[in-house]
């Protein structure tokens, strides 16, 4: 069994809150748009990180990331992408390689929204964390945390709290 924590969206800053949230966590994955490398260091504080590119990042972020990641963990074949859109309305970039990979776990940041839905069309869940930073027209930091175990996602926590108020 591996706990995740799942953040997207952090525009060069991490709530404060991150690091209890994130506490019991074994890994900690970044959809995208990151913002700076101090939020990758400042992450890697809290857990080991496996993360993608958004497309507010360049430079470094660029270079130590890929655009797409593809990994299993527990047996859940994992597909990770900044913008990938959600059942219904995959973008197309992701439609394809949902289809080739067929992944039991798709996740992707950009909208600012978080959304967790199961895509019956092509057996996986869809989990997009919305936004952890302080950029961005969002009215609510959120984050998410689960784990997986022998393919199986449970046990799956939001982070859900205003953005104005102390975090």
């Amino acid at each position: 069994m591996i706990k995740i924590g799942l953040l997207s969206d952090t525009h060069g800053s991490i709530p404060d809150r991150a690091v209890s949230f994130f506490a019991e966590c074994d890994e900690l994955w970044h959809a995208g748009d990151i913002g700076n490398y101090s939020v990758v260091e400042k992450l890697r504080k809290i857990k080991p990180l496996k993360a993608v590119y958004g497309n507010i990042d360049g430079g470094i972020l660029r270079q130590e990331f890929p655009e797409v990641a593809l990994f299993e963990v527990e047996g859940l074949r994992v597909l990770m992408m900044h913008i990938g859109g959600y059942p219904g309305r995959y973008t197309q970039q992701a439609r394809p390689l949902i289809e080739k990979y067929r992944p039991g776990l798709f996740i992707s940041g950009h909208s600012h929204i978080l959304k967790v839905i199961f895509d019956k069309k092509h057996q996986l869940l869809h989990i997009n964390p919305g936004a952890a930073g302080n950029s961005g027209f969002h009215k609510n930091i959120t984050m998410v945390r689960f784990q997986i175990e022998k393919g199986r996602i449970s046990d799956l926590e939001v982070f859900d709290k205003e953005r104005n108020r102390e975090i």
